[in-house]
Parts: structure tokens; sequence; C-alpha cells
């Protein structure tokens, strides 16, 4: 998979709702992979309903990126969580919108690297 057809893929997923978007998750890991490789660190964002949801999502997501998972204590009702795994920072706050997903913002130092963020991805893409 090219960087563009990556970018593309993932471009679907801004600003809708993930359910609305049909593509194939094995092809969609592929994407989020791709964009990975190409930018030095991502940063996370996770709206979700629950914080146990929520945690489960950022879990499975920085696990499958390499990451370990930052001690984040749960409150309840809907919620976002932030982590910056670089500067190893993360919190969690309630949250009222109606998005619900993973948001990966890719940072580069370098131009011809990945500056972008691509979400709100599918909470469940890589349970």
């Amino acid at each position: 998979m090219t960087r563009s057809e990556a970018e593309t893929i993932l471009r679907q997923f801004i600003c809708n709702d993930p359910k609305t978007v049909t593509t194939d998750y094995a092809v969609l890991r592929k994407a989020v992979s791709q964009v990975v490789e190409l930018s030095d660190y991502q940063i996370f964002g996770v709206c979700a309903g629950t914080a146990k949801e929520g945690l489960q999502a950022l879990s499975q997501y920085v696990n499958a990126i390499g990451y370990d998972m930052p001690e984040i204590q749960e409150i309840a009702g809907e919620v976002y969580i932030k982590f910056n795994p670089n500067l190893r920072r993360s919190h969690i706050e309630p949250y009222v919108g109606k998005h619900r997903g993973v948001l990966i913002s890719c940072q580069s130092a370098y131009d011809d690297g990945v500056n972008e963020t691509f979400g709100h991805l599918p909470l469940d893409l890589f349970a």
C-alpha cells in the first residue's frame, strides 16, 4: 500500500461516524501501519461512551503500534482520553460530543513525513 493510498483510506474517517465508512478492517489496519511508519510519533485521542470502553480501545491501539499503555484513572460517563507517548502524558475528561472513535495525530520532524490527524477511527479496530 502506498502512502497516498493509506492517507486516502484514512481521510474517509475525518469528521465522519466510523460506522458510515465501509473500509475493511484489515485494509484500515494496514493504512494505519503505513502512516505510523512514515511519522516519528503519534498522539492519540479517544472519544467513548465509557472510560472502560475508551481505555480498552486506547490499549489496543497503542499495543498494536508499539507503545506502552499509560495508567489512567477511570471516570464516570462519556469520556475523551488523550495520550502523548512521546511526552508520556495522558489525561481523561468528560466528553459531551456525539463522535465516537480514535483520533491518531501523526507527528513528523521532516516535511516529507506524515503530519496529519486521522479519525475518528473505529474503537474496535485492533480488538
